[in-house]
């Protein structure tokens, strides 16, 4: 993870488009894989050397990352219409940062194609992106269109896709242009989806939260294991070094 990050910083440039980002995924990816090495190297070493500080270290990490993540999920639930403003803000500087980075491109249009849907609320967002813009004073050759990936493939057409599909939608009636792309937009669409795949994502929440729980768990006892060898021997050393007591 350290490697991939190190190699994205360095070959992208594009500080623009990740400014839509909330956190630049090359960053993230680097403090990630150094966190993860320095807390799994203290419980493996501290179990291989019997050494409580590494373990306690390790234990204490695990607890608190734990922690972080709950209190993540109940503020994220507690507080959904900010999460949900949060997102529609980082979707809009996303859309508007479009055509400036090919990453942030190409994500963009899995997500419109995966959850077929188009824009932040709706079609018409697509407004925001310079080239996509409907003033009259707008050279693009894209001016009132919409990205492909918001349009409606048939089933005859999935090997060859008409990037140019989009042509000016933004002026056509959401009825009309219903025909021919997707008019809604991806946030209710995300928000539906987390709605309806709650058991799966409540799945995999808990199968994060369980390796963590047991790490913490089997760290404890083995500190408590530990410390119970050190008070023996010492048991043992100081009875042999007087044998009347």
């Amino acid at each position: 993870m350290v490697g991939i990050g190190v190699y994205a910083r360095t070959m992208k440039h594009a500080e623009a488009a990740l400014a839509s980002l909330a956190v630049d995924p090359a960053i993230m990816l680097m403090v990630v894989g150094f966190l993860m090495f320095i807390i799994t190297f203290c419980g493996c070493v501290g179990s291989l050397r019997e050494n409580i500080c590494l373990l306690q270290t390790f234990c204490i990490c695990l607890t608190v990352i734990f922690l972080l993540q709950l209190t993540a999920g109940i503020l994220g639930f507690v507080f959904s219409d900010k999460a949900r403003y949060r997102v529609t803000e980082m979707i809009n500087n996303a859309i508007v940062h479009y055509r400036e980075d090919i990453d942030l491109q190409n994500l963009i249009d899995f997500g419109q194609k995966e959850f077929g849907c188009c824009g932040g609320v709706t079609y018409t967002d697509w407004s925001k992106n310079m080239y996509f813009g409907c003033k009259e004073d707008n050279p693009s050759r894209e001016r009132c269109s919409v990205p492909f990936s918001c349009c409606l493939l048939p089933k005859d057409e999935q090997v060859v896709i008409n990037t140019m599909c989009g042509q000016g939608m933004q002026n056509l009636e959401y009825s009309i242009a219903g025909d021919q792309i997707h008019t809604n937009g991806c946030i209710d669409t995300l928000v539906n989806w987390i709605h309806s795949n709650m058991f799966l994502l409540g799945g995999i929440a808990l199968g994060l939260a369980i390796p963590q729980l047991v790490g913490i768990l089997l760290s404890q006892i083995l500190i408590n294991q530990i410390k119970d060898q050190i008070e023996l021997q010492n048991y043992t050393a100081k009875h042999r070094s007087d044998p009347w007591r």
